[in-house]
């Protein structure tokens, strides 16, 4: 063979190889990136012509698929769509997937690799593939009151979010975000209409389609106190008991500025326990604690909570919640009352919140509880997981004495529930100049054995500013969260 010959024979062997590796590489190594991608005709044409899995809440169907006289055969229908869209997210022919819809794609379309003794059976079967069910965590009665709640402050242009833990496991109980959108309109089989609705929701100034719950940070204002008495308390130089400044303002150093007391006055004293500072929610006391213990005390410990981290993977979208990375003296003590560059999610709140309940320790969240084959075969069952050890057993046990002590004596008496010791913290954040402050409130309940763990988070009520108050708007909505749970 001569030398012309055997260089072609050589190209061409080595183009063969490439072809094979390549071929290799895209049907096996990136097969699932590719199956799953929102713009893969021929993966959705096929998934819409099959008979979808249902994302169940307490047995009862929050998504499912219903037959159609089209060529897809089935078409994705939400019962309710407005309490539930934001966790079932959307399948659109057009716009893909979003939420559980998204990340659980593979059971509920019928792909994943655990159902393919399925799937042979159908083909030598001769019927359609089926997708398997989804069971959420969501305890219905729980996000029938935090839906409602909000709602009720002055109907559906209300935005805020309230999130809802179980404490001892991390499962999500409720979370709900307003406003709210129609999944519905984007799983229409009629184009034009799908992507109408999906101007109207994208151009929305309101953003419904966003869950406030995971998808945006806001500043969480005196809620953030729970976390700079935690980091207090894990010092060893305060107990609940030390005493701490209450004055009116608080002398704040390389600066000509004070730091005022939300009301104007003072806390009850010059001098005042650190259990009254959380009672009233003194910026004085709690700013003097910010400089004192530093801003990297006040950060390691909102780490330890979860400042920081992505922890939710049964939703997409989650965004970090953050503590400023190298504030000076004034600024911490502004980030220490959960001002200044201090921002996180209600899901972040009800974590702090949660990990205080459960005796320290910050359980793994999740949403989904279990996935079951088209036969009703449990795949998988979530396995709660601690994710940090947040604080000791017993500055634990001091915390949840000190907002029993809010609710009880406190600004959080809004939340009380006959014959059940709650547990709470209100906060009112500061936001942009010449806009509204934000309402928050957090709790637990029972105290003594908690159930739930709830962050309700106000962003506008419609209300005018002395109408605003974590007391006022959101610890009435976190008090009928827990009344569900625990009655249930």
């Amino acid at each position: 063979m001569n030398k012309p010959i055997r260089t072609m024979a050589v190209v061409v062997m080595a183009l063969f190889v490439a072809l094979l590796v390549n071929s290799t590489y895209l049907q096996y190594i990136r097969a699932d990136e590719l199956n799953s991608r929102n713009d893969n005709k021929r993966v959705r044409d096929a998934e819409f012509s099959r008979e979808r899995g249902a994302i169940l809440v307490n047995g009862t169907s929050v998504a499912e698929s219903v037959p159609v006289d089209d060529k897809f055969e089935f078409q994705r229908r939400y019962p309710q769509p407005l309490k539930y869209g934001h966790l079932t997210g959307y399948y659109s022919y057009t716009y893909g997937r979003n939420a559980v819809e998204l990340t659980q794609n593979d059971i509920l379309s019928g792909s994943d690799s655990r159902l393919f003794v399925n799937r042979v059976v159908d083909m030598f079967g001769n019927t359609d593939p089926k997708g398997g069910d989804v069971t959420l965590t969501v305890n219905p009665a729980a996000q029938t009151a935090a839906f409602d709640g909000l709602r009720e402050l002055g109907g559906p242009g209300v935005k805020g979010s309230v999130v809802a833990l179980d404490p001892s496991t991390g499962a999500i109980l409720a979370m709900v975000s307003s406003p709210q959108y129609d999944p519905n309109e984007l799983s229409s089989h009629r184009l034009t209409e799908i992507s109408d609705a999906w101007t109207r929701l994208t151009e929305d100034p309101d953003r419904p389609a966003l869950n406030r719950g995971i998808q945006e940070v806001f500043p969480p204002g005196s809620t953030f106190k729970l976390v700079t008495a935690a980091a207090a308390l894990e010092s060893g130089q305060y107990t609940p008991d030390s005493r701490v400044p209450g004055g009116a303002t608080l002398d704040l150093p390389q600066t000509d500025n004070v730091l005022p007391n939300d009301s104007g006055g003072s806390c009850g004293g010059e001098r005042i326990t650190l259990t009254q500072a959380l009672e009233v929610s003194c910026n004085v006391a709690f700013g003097f604690l910010g400089m004192e213990i530093g801003d990297d005390a006040l950060r390691e410990q909102a780490q330890k909570f979860g400042f920081g981290d992505r922890y939710l993977d049964d939703l997409n979208g989650q965004v970090e919640s953050r503590f400023p990375s190298d504030p000076d003296e004034p600024q911490t003590a502004y980030s220490a009352i959960g001002q200044f560059d201090v921002a996180a999610t209600p899901l972040q709140m009800a974590m702090v919140t949660a990990g205080i309940a459960n005796g320290g320790t910050v359980m793994k969240p999740y949403l989904v509880d279990e996935v079951r084959s088209p036969d009703l075969d449990v795949l998988d069952k979530a396995n709660p997981e601690p994710y940090r050890n947040a604080v000791s057993s017993s500055v634990a046990r001091d915390l949840t004495q000190m907002m029993i002590s809010v609710v009880d004596n406190g600004t959080g008496a809004t939340a009380q529930i006959p014959n059940i010791k709650v547990a709470g913290k209100t906060g009112t954040a500061q936001t942009s100049e010449g806009r509204n402050p934000y309402a928050w409130f957090v709790s637990f309940a029972p105290a003594d054995n908690p159930e739930v763990a709830v962050a309700v988070l106000v962003e506008d009520a419609g209300v005018e500013r002395d109408a605003i108050s974590g007391s006022g708007l959101a610890a009435p909505i976190a008090k009928r969260v827990m009344e569900a749970v625990i009655n249930r």
